[in-house]
Formats: C-alpha cells, structure tokens, sequence
C-alpha cells in the first residue's frame, strides 16, 4: 500500500532536515575557510561570509602544495601495493583454496581490529632499526596495512562468485594458473579493484597517526599534518585551516562520485554481473 502524500512530504521532510545537520559542519568548513580572522569570534557568528577573503587559499597555494603532492604519491602508493598484494591473495583464498585459507580469513578479519596507534608504535620501533622514518615508502607500508586486509576480504567475496566453468574453460584454451588470473579474473572484477582502491586511497589521503609517527619529522608529510602544522599554542588560523581542509576534500569528494556507480554494482550484484 502506498503511502498518502501527506505522510510522504513529512517523511521527506525529516530526511532534508537530517540531511541538512548531517552537511552543516561540510558547509561551515567553507564558510570559515572564507571568514576574515577578525570575524572568527563574532557574536553572533557570521552564517555568512559578508566581507569574505581568500587569504586561507592563498596559503594554500603558498605552503600547502607540497603536502598534498606528498598526500597524492602516498595514495597512489597505497593503492598499486594494496592491490598487488590482496588481488592475488583473494583469487587465492577464493578459487584455490589453500589449506588453511579459512582461518587465515579469519586472521584478516582480527587484523582489521588491532588500534591503528599499536600498529604506529611497532611500526616505529621497526622503521628506526632499519632507517625508514621519514621517508615515502615506509609510509605508503604502513598505510597498506589498513587496506590489505580489507581488499583480500573484498576480493575473496567478490571472486568467489565467479563460475568456475569460466576458469575451466581458459584452462582448456592452455592458460595456466597466472595467465587466467591476469587475462580472466581481473577484467571480471573490475568493480571489486574500484572499491579497494577507492578505500585504500581514502585511508591513506586521511591517515594521520601514521604520518605523524613515522614521518613527523622528515621533509615528506601528508596533508594531514600540513593542516596540523597552522594549530600552535597562541596562533591558530582556521581560515587557512578550513581552507586546507576543503581542498583537501576535493579528490575525496571527487573520487566517491566517480566510483560510486562501480562500488554499489559490486556490492549488490557481483563480479560478474556487471
């Protein structure tokens, strides 16, 4: 039974109102980022920007460069050790059941689980051993740790619905285990490669305990901690803060609207459903 339009309008009603809460703090981020210092501590606060400034993207363009430069490596870092690693290990875990694949599964699942600031802390007692403080790759490693068990637990449900007549079949044509996998299962689940990278980018873009341990010192920091960098005891400019952070949020933003159509046809209907 339909809904009478009245309940309809009241429902869509509450859905704008809690939508509208849910975006306020996305839409005084930009208002700040345009607020002139003097008017930060306005009474009441200025809903507006009336006598607006870009002085907070100025110093983005001036100081904040780098640190997005070093963000967008990292991420992409993240993202080709990301799926090197959990792409052949989902195949594995879904089609050549390895002895013991269930329990490493479960592994994976308790991985996940382990408070990113211990993993920080091994990290560190590791990295100053070996000489990988500060430096592109360790970070762009300890960053995969979040996204590897993620991506083979994707992986593994997203190839496991593949049919194996489809890999018998390239068996059959002479491919070997290498092949079928590079040339068969790879194009097939190309919505399962969007979602882990979309996730291992967005978690490296917006790491901070890793990049403030492992690379808090060096001269290739994340945007993360160039945002951190404006915050001191007695200077705080939220104007280049909120500035930083909205800028910042561009590739995110920009990432979730390409891939969400790849992401939600995985999710619902499969790998090879495309």
């Amino acid at each position: 039974m339909t809904a009478s339009p009245p309940r309809s309008r009241w429902k869509t009603g509450v859905g704008l109102l809690l939508t509208g809460l849910m975006l306020f703090p996305v839409y005084w981020m930009i208002n700040v980022s345009f607020t002139r210092d003097q008017d930060m501590r306005a009474t009441p606060p200025h809903l507006i920007p009336t006598d607006g400034t870009l002085d907070g993207y100025r110093a983005v363009l001036d100081q904040q460069l780098p640190y997005l430069g070093t963000s967008f490596l990292v991420g992409l870092g993240t993202v080709a050790l990301t799926l090197a690693l959990a792409a052949p290990a989902g195949y594995a875990l879904a089609k050549l059941r390895p002895p013991g694949g269930p329990a490493l599964s479960f592994v994976l699942l308790i991985a996940q689980m382990i408070p990113g600031i211990i993993m920080a802390m091994g990290f560190y007692a590791v990295y100053l051993h070996l000489g990988a403080l500060n430096t592109l790759p360790g970070l762009i490693l300890a960053d995969s740790t979040l996204a590897v068990p993620f991506g083979v637990l994707i992986f593994t449900a997203f190839m496991s619905g593949i049919p194996d007549e489809l890999l018998q079949a390239a068996v059959v044509d002479g491919a070997g285990r290498l092949r079928t996998f590079w040339s068969v299962v790879l194009p097939v689940s190309r919505n399962s490669i969007v979602t882990v990278s979309l996730f291992a980018f967005l978690w490296s873009w917006s790491d901070f305990i890793f990049a403030s341990t492992l690379a808090g010192g060096g001269d290739h920091q994340p945007i993360t901690l160039g945002i951190y960098h404006y915050i001191g005891n007695n200077n705080q400019q939220w104007n280049a803060i909120m500035a930083t952070a909205v800028v910042a949020s561009v590739p995110a933003a920009v990432l979730l609207v390409l891939a969400q159509r790849y992401v939600s046809t995985g999710v619902t209907a499969g790998a090879v459903k495309d």
